[in-house]
C-alpha cells in the first residue's frame, strides 16, 4: 500500500523529490514504529490509538512540534488516499490533530545590507563570479524558492515579456517579472557560459564551474559565501533571499495579494507572515517616537 501511495503522490499529485523523499521517511518510520512496539507489518492496519501512541512517542523522543506536524500531515495524505481506493472503511486521522507550535518570523536581510551585497561587494572576474551574481540577484529579485532556480532552463527566459516561467511546488507554473538590470545581467552571463563551455553546458540556466547543471549544495554555499560579507546572520539560505524578498516588497507598500502571486503561494495565510515583520516595524517606531510610549 505504502508504494501505491507513492506512486500516486509521484505522478498523480506530481508532488517534488523532495516531498516524495520525506513522505518515504516518514512512512518507514512509522512502519518500524509498529513493527517493534504492536508487531504489525503494514502501517494501514493502524488505529486511533496507535498513531496517537506513535504522536506520544515522537514528543516524549524531543522532536519538535513542528516535524511531528509534517509526519502527521503525511499519515493523513497516506490514510486518506487508502479510503479514496476503498482499502479502509473509517479513517483513523478523524480525531488526530496537529500539536501547537509557535509563529516564527522568517528571517530575512536588511534592505541595506543587501544593497551593499549587491552594489559594493566585487566578485571575482570570469565565469564563476558572473555567476555567482546572478544567482544573488535572481533569488533576492525574483523570490524563487533553491528547487525553481536550479530548475531554470534557458528557455524559460522570455526576452519580449522580459520575464521567467518558474515550476514550482506540485508542477504550477508561474511568470515572474525581470528588471531590465537583471534581465541583462541574465543575458551577459548566458553569453559568458557559451563562450566559456560552447555546446558543451547543460540546458539548465545555471551551471557549475565544470558546464553541468547547478545543484542545491553549491547555490546553498554561494549564498551563504556572500551573505557572510554583509550579516550576522545565523541563517545565511537561499531561503533566506526569498524573505527578504517579500519583505521588503511588503514594507515598501506592495499588495499582499501580488507579493502571494510572485512567491506562488496557493493561499493568502501562506503570506500573511511577512506582515509580522512589517507590524514589529511599526511598533518599534511607536515606542522610539509617540511621548506616551
Amino acid at each position: 500500500m505504502v508504494s501505491s501511495f507513492l506512486q500516486h503522490i509521484k505522478y498523480e499529485k506530481r508532488c517534488s523529490h523532495h516531498t516524495l523523499t520525506a513522505y518515504r521517511s516518514d512512512l518507514e518510520q512509522f512502519a518500524g514504529y509498529l513493527t517493534q512496539q504492536y508487531e504489525l507489518d503494514a502501517p494501514q492496519s493502524a488505529d486511533f490509538q496507535i498513531i496517537r501512541s506513535w504522536v506520544a512517542h515522537l514528543s516524549e523522543s524531543g522532536l519538535d512540534n513542528r516535524s511531528i506536524n509534517r509526519k502527521i500531515a503525511t499519515l493523513r495524505a497516506f490514510y486518506g488516499f487508502l479510503l479514496r481506493k476503498k482499502y479502509l472503511s473509517a479513517d483513523p486521522m478523524l480525531k488526530i490533530r496537529a500539536l501547537k507550535t509557535d509563529r516564527t518570523l522568517p528571517t530575512f536581510v536588511k534592505e541595506q545590507e543587501m544593497a551593499t551585497l549587491l552594489d559594493d561587494v566585487e566578485f571575482p572576474e570570469g565565469f564563476a563570479g558572473v555567476r555567482d551574481k546572478l544567482v544573488l540577484e535572481l533569488l533576492y529579485g525574483t523570490g524563487i524558492r533553491l528547487s525553481e532556480l536550479t530548475g531554470l532552463k534557458d528557455s524559460d527566459l522570455n526576452e519580449y515579456e522580459r520575464t521567467l516561467t518558474v515550476l514550482g511546488k506540485r508542477n504550477k507554473h508561474r511568470v515572474v517579472p525581470l528588471n531590465s538590470m537583471l534581465f541583462n545581467l541574465i543575458r551577459d552571463y548566458q553569453n559568458l557560459r557559451k563562450s566559456t563551455f560552447g555546446g558543451q553546458a547543460e540546458a539548465a540556466l545555471i551551471v557549475a564551474d565544470s558546464g553541468v547543471a547547478a545543484y542545491p549544495v553549491l547555490i546553498q554555499r554561494i549564498v551563504k559565501k556572500y551573505l557572510t560579507l554583509v550579516t550576522s546572520l545565523e541563517k545565511r539560505s537561499p531561503h533566506v533571499l526569498r524573505h527578504s524578498f517579500a519583505t521588503h516588497l511588503l514594507n515598501r507598500g506592495a499588495d499582499l495579494n501580488a507579493i502571494k502571486d510572485l512567491l506562488g503561494h496557493s493561499s493568502l495565510a501562506a503570506t500573511q507572515i511577512y506582515t509580522h515583520n512589517s507590524i514589529e516595524k511599526l511598533k518599534k517606531a511607536y515606542d522610539q517616537a509617540h511621548p506616551k510610549a
